[in-house]
């Protein structure tokens, strides 16, 4: 199951939002490390600056006062300490203040260059012990404990042998929140939102009304053309589907014309060798002669039916389906045929009801001539109608279950030629369902006969 959605509009937006928060929050980490390192490198040259100052104060200051006022310039985040050895060792390790203008930032004439170690300068946090409180402070003696661990320790000469120590940790200041960025990437969110959604309204709102138009098209409708509109892409198949809108209905029109042409020109034919065969002396030749036009009629005046049903634009009404097919079961029960039906509760549904109750009539005909008697059954769910007609009859192998709606095609191994028909019944009764966006399914019962199940859509708008 993917977690994006399942518009177009709706997965554009939500991968150029994940592309901006991502950039964002790369641009935010980036910005944080170097901000951070640029205030730990100002705060060590702040610290530095600062232990210029104690020594140029120190050096100017009696020799004996200096420790004195070393413990008194110390703070909690640096010490300040004189001795007479250098904290920090004189080794090619350590790097010690250059002549040039930092070491010039002392100001006072020292016998050696000062000596700097630095800790932490891969820019990583240092961990410290806290230093607690200073002896000079609450009166106690001695000098105040070393740090466990420090950035940043000088050891700087003085004139009479003694050496200005200090050692001090760096603390940059915690970065808060970049209220800015944040607001930027929100602002910068809304708008692509803004222009996605006009974009994908743009562009989809053509593809919406190709989808509904293919789908009344393929009900047998004959919508006008789609206006071009939208992009190049989404005009260039607006086009496409118009033209080919126009090609299958200009051939569906001309193979209905064809039909009705041939349904009609074989009726003067047929009536004129009916008249033919009552002239010939022979009984039975007679006989057999006119059975066979009467076959030739009756195939013709399907064939007629069948063109004018796919021709026909009967309106759209909205009526009563329990109704509808009671009335249908009353009117052939009244012809002393075996139909069965139990009225339910009132199922209102949009349709064209005389092409319905003809599909309907078609399908309960089959069931009685060839299975002897049709049992109708009506339910209303949520996904449309079902109307299911039931016979008892030898049913269909399931090999040409597919066959029987084609034109003019009986089977002939469980329903022969003395029983009637031409073959259009089925072919015309699933046109008409499939006008309605319905569907027509033949299936075996497991007790024997036949069941033709008649699914309409939830909608309820044919076209």
């Amino acid at each position: 199951m993917t977690l994006l959605p399942r518009s177009l509009g709706g997965q554009l937006l939500a991968l150029l939002l994940a592309a901006l928060i991502l950039a964002q929050a790369v641009t935010v980490i980036v910005f944080t490390d170097d901000r951070a390192n640029a205030i730990r490198q100002a705060d060590r040259g702040g610290v530095i600056e600062g232990i210029a100052s104690v020594t140029r104060l120190l050096a100017l200051s009696p020799a004996d006062r200096r420790a004195e006022l070393a413990d008194a310039a110390s703070t909690r985040r640096i010490r300040y300490w004189v001795s007479s050895e250098a904290s920090v060792a004189a080794s090619g390790d350590r790097p010690a203040i250059p002549s040039g203008p930092l070491g010039r930032m002392f100001g006072v004439p020292l016998r050696e260059p000062p000596r700097l170690e630095l800790l932490g300068t891969d820019d990583k946090p240092v961990p410290f012990r806290p230093l607690g409180k200073f002896w000079h402070r609450f009166g106690e003696e001695g000098p105040p404990p070393p740090m466990e661990r420090f950035d940043v320790r000088a050891s700087v000469p003085f004139d009479d042998g003694t050496w200005l120590n200090a050692e001090t940790r760096l603390r940059a200041e915690p970065v808060g929140w970049p209220w800015p960025t944040i607001l930027s990437t929100v602002l910068t969110a809304l708008a692509i939102a803004a222009v996605i959604a006009f974009t994908t309204r743009r562009a989809t709102r053509p593809l919406a009304a190709i989808a509904e138009r293919a789908e009344a098209f393929g009900r047998g409708a004959t919508p006008a053309d789609l206006p071009e509109k939208g992009p190049t892409e989404v005009r260039r198949l607006t086009a496409a589907f118009n033209r080919m809108q126009d090609r299958l209905g200009r051939f569906i029109a001309d193979r209905t014309r064809m039909l009705a042409a041939i349904g009609h020109d074989l009726r003067t034919p047929i009536t004129s060798l009916k008249l033919r065969a009552e002239l010939l002396d022979d009984d039975e030749a007679r006989t057999k002669m006119l059975a066979t036009l009467d076959d030739m009629e009756r195939m013709s005046e399907a064939t007629l039916a069948f063109a004018r049903e796919d021709a026909t634009a009967e309106p759209v009404r909205t009526v009563d389906l329990d109704a509808l097919i009671g009335s249908l079961a009353d009117d052939l029960s009244e012809m002393g045929k075996d139909v069965r039906f139990a009225e339910g509760s009132r199922v209102p549904y949009p349709c064209r009801p005389t092409a319905l109750r003809r599909a309907l009539s078609n399908l309960v005909d089959n069931a009685i001539r060839y299975g002897e008697r049709a049992r109708i059954a009506l339910a209303s769910g949520p996904a449309g109608p079902v109307i299911t007609v039931d016979d008892d009859g030898p049913g269909i192998p399931d090999a040409q279950m597919n066959e029987v709606f084609k034109p003019f095609v009986r089977l002939e191994q469980s329903r022969s030629r003395e029983t009637g028909g031409s073959g259009l019944g089925l072919s015309i009764a699933r046109s008409i369902i499939l006008s309605h966006g319905g569907e027509l399914v033949l299936t075996n019962r497991e007790g024997g006969g036949l069941r033709a199940t008649v699914k309409l859509p939830a909608d309820g708008k044919p076209s």
